[in-house]
């Protein structure tokens, strides 16, 4: 029986499913789908190729996949809320350290928190976004 058929219809099967879901799972497994194909046509053992595809596969998801997912992940847009990152705004309700107040930057009231006290009218830097708080710290502190 001619084997590779069966490959090549779970390699084109694999790519369609890695095509709609682009989550980098099945495209190690339609390597590994190549290399048994491959190798169908030195042995007729059904499974050799099998093992060869279900351990390559694993071997490359938990060997490469990590790494790549990291690269593309590095390429994060900002959005126009991120560019108050650094920016400097003035206190308009006090911020404790237990208690969330409110900042004023770049013209729009902002639920803030910190690490310390901070008093109304004092100027604070801002250090971070979380959801719909900035964490934020006295100007000139590090």
């Amino acid at each position: 029986m001619e084997q590779w058929y069966v490959w090549l219809a779970l390699i084109i099967i694999l790519a369609f499913i890695e095509f709609t879901t682009i989550n980098l799972t099945t495209i190690w497994f339609i390597a590994s789908a190549i290399v048994a194909m491959i190798l169908s046509f030195f042995t007729d053992n059904y499974i050799i190729q099998f093992a060869v595809f279900v351990i390559l596969g694993v071997v490359l998801l938990i060997t490469t996949r990590p790494i790549l997912l990291k690269a593309f992940n590095k390429k994060k847009e900002k959005t126009n809320v991120d560019r108050v990152i650094g920016m400097e705004a003035i206190v308009t309700e006090k911020i404790t350290k237990h208690k969330s107040g409110e900042v004023k930057v770049d013209g729009k009231l902002w639920t803030a928190e910190a690490d310390e006290d901070i008093d109304v009218d004092e100027i604070v830097k801002v250090l971070d976004i979380d959801g719909v708080y900035l964490k934020v710290q006295k100007e000139g502190e590090k």
